[in-house]
């Protein structure tokens, strides 16, 4: 998939305040203005001294404080007391904590030797100015806004998020605001895949409701087609009403794959038509959401202009057996417990038990070729 989507349209960009680029992907490098820190910096309360003068009795000359000036410099035999973050004195080449010191009034006692640079981050330790500090292509995420701030960007160049449109597909759904009848349920997919459009970095854009014939749904995906990415939940079957691919096939569509070899989630469709990439997603309410977790949310990351989209995947250890029949990868859902050690499988009905998913923090990746796992086994786990 990320070798089809290696021909697409590069985003185009925009500069965005600081305070909206959380979650943007960068469209330039952001390069360090200066030294880091700009001159030798301590990393703790103590005394600014010699090496060379330790172990000894220091006479202290003054003080200086996380952003206080830096008018003295360190001769032999003298100190100067020094809080944690404020600049290295001249003549100084490292601190002595001030719970190994004994101060008594204008005099410190060293009592051990201390070597150069202790507690000492050294000038450009950091980062070096001119040094590339963030690529293109890289995720804004809270750290990044600090050294954005650090380095006093106000401004940054940015991606465009990605339009996503949602087509929710079959005669059973009704708007929200309906009131369904016995045979019918509400349309929560494209309301879930919003939600994980605007996690991952899109704009969703929901559309009507796709009946079971071919010339409505046609029109519609010709509609989504528009958008930059194009995701379709349901009708992606091989029943008499799934009309997708043959609505896909009318645009011109070419397919890259139209199943995959995981439970939930199998028929899975994945093309581009008009120069759009769509997925065709299972419409029970947790293949969607996991289909989309898998395969969709990567391609759009990458849409998005990042670099290296990551599947949120680590290992646990079971905290109750499992077992299932071999020769899918499965996925089901679970709670992680608080510290990521263990993971307990949760009882569901199905892919379509949405009460389930909303008990659990986590998918269990149950590997194909494996049919049982005991407690104490490490599984893999999907974060959701």
């Amino acid at each position: 998939m990320e070798n089809v989507l290696a021909a697409r349209r590069t985003p185009a960009v925009e500069e965005v305040g600081l305070e909206r680029a959380e979650g943007r992907v960068l469209a330039e490098e952001v390069c360090a203005d200066r030294d880091y820190p700009p001159r030798d910096r301590s990393l703790r309360d103590g005394f600014a001294v010699r090496a060379s003068d330790t172990p000894g009795r220091l006479r202290i000359i003054g003080e200086i404080r996380a952003g206080g000036d830096c008018a003295f410099r360190v001769e032999r035999g003298e100190a100067v007391e020094i809080m944690t973050g404020a600049p290295l004195p001249d003549g100084a080449d490292t601190v002595v904590m001030q719970e190994h010191a004994e101060r008594d009034g204008l005099v410190v006692a060293v009592r051990d030797a201390v070597g150069p640079g202790r507690w000492v981050t050294a000038r450009g330790a950091e980062a070096r100015c001119g040094q590339r500090l963030l690529e293109v292509g890289h995720r804004i995420g809270y750290a990044e806004i600090a050294l954005l701030a650090t380095l006093g960007r106000r401004r940054v160049r940015v991606y465009r998020r990605p339009r996503v449109a949602i087509l929710a597909t079959g005669d059973e759904l009704v708007e929200l605001d309906c009131e369904p009848l016995e045979s019918q349920i509400r349309s929560s997919n494209a309301w879930s895949l919003a939600a994980q459009v605007g996690r991952a970095g899109g704009v969703p854009e929901i559309l009507p409701i796709a009946p079971d014939r071919l010339e409505p749904t046609r029109e519609l995906m010709a509609r989504g087609l528009e958008a930059d990415l194009l995701l379709i939940s349901g009708g992606v079957s091989t029943g008499k009403y799934d009309l997708v691919e043959p609505a896909a096939r009318s645009l011109g569509a070419e397919f890259f794959f139209t199943g995959v070899e995981m439970q939930p989630g199998y028929p899975l469709v994945f093309g581009r038509a008009r120069g759009t990439f769509f997925f065709g997603l299972p419409g029970n309410p947790i293949c969607t959401m996991v289909a989309f977790e898998v395969f969709a949310r990567a391609a759009l990351q990458l849409l998005a202009g990042e670099n290296e989209p990551l599947l949120p995947l680590l290992q646990a250890e079971l905290a109750a057996p499992f077992r299932h029949s071999p020769g899918l990868t499965r996925l089901a859902p679970a709670r992680l417990s608080a510290d990521g050690a263990t993971v307990t499988p949760l009882a569901w009905r199905g892919s379509g038990d949405i009460f389930a998913l909303v008990r659990s923090n986590c998918f269990l990746v149950a590997e194909a070729d494996r049919e049982s796992w005991q407690p104490g086994d490490l599984i893999r786990v999907l974060l959701r």
